[in-house]
């Protein structure tokens, strides 16, 4: 009875320390901020039925762990990505399906790293800061896209397939992406 009151305590101690800093060593490689990242979004989310909160909460964690330019999810509304939770500069309000790297992504149902953006046939330039990027689908229940991960980073080359591979683990945390 003791250590079950204990295990709680300690639960309820931990929630409340990640739901007010990240523990995130800067100093680190990008895989190694990715493993230190995960388990504290995972507890920031946990418990919480709220997927605005959680994207949300992904959103800032991510956008804090790695100083991105800019980092939010859009959302699947009435056959476009209309923007959602995001840190960073303004974002565009909304995106076409297979437009731009998000709408590709989406429409491709799948995770696209860019390089260099200026690279990228029909890139849309939210920002002109902006300089390489990745975006990944997010999915419901069923596999069908109900939004995307967009990243920006300020310098070219910024993500790899290492990139998309630790995100697609964190974007897991919030799927089956429904309701926001």
């Amino acid at each position: 009875m003791q250590i079950g009151l204990l295990c709680l305590l300690f639960q309820t101690i931990f929630a409340t320390v990640m739901a007010e800093d990240l523990n995130i060593d800067k100093s680190q490689g990008k895989l190694e901020k990715y493993r230190q990242l995960r388990p504290q979004i995972e507890a920031l989310i946990t418990g919480e039925s709220d997927p605005l909160a959680n994207a949300s909460n992904l959103c800032a964690a991510l956008h804090e762990a790695f100083d991105f330019l800019w980092t939010g999810i859009y959302r699947v509304v009435d056959g476009e990505l209309v923007l959602g939770p995001f840190q960073g500069p303004v974002g565009c309000t909304r995106i076409k399906k297979g437009k731009g790297v998000c709408g590709t992504a989406w429409e491709e149902n799948r995770a696209i790293v860019v390089e260099d953006v200026d690279s990228f046939p029909g890139h849309i330039a939210c920002s002109s800061m902006s300089k390489s990027e990745i975006v990944l689908a997010i999915r419901n229940a069923s596999g069908d896209v109900t939004g995307v991960l967009d990243i920006d980073s300020d310098t070219l080359k910024a993500f790899d397939q290492s990139d998309a591979h630790e995100l697609e683990k964190i974007i897991a945390l919030i799927e089956p992406f429904e309701g926001l």
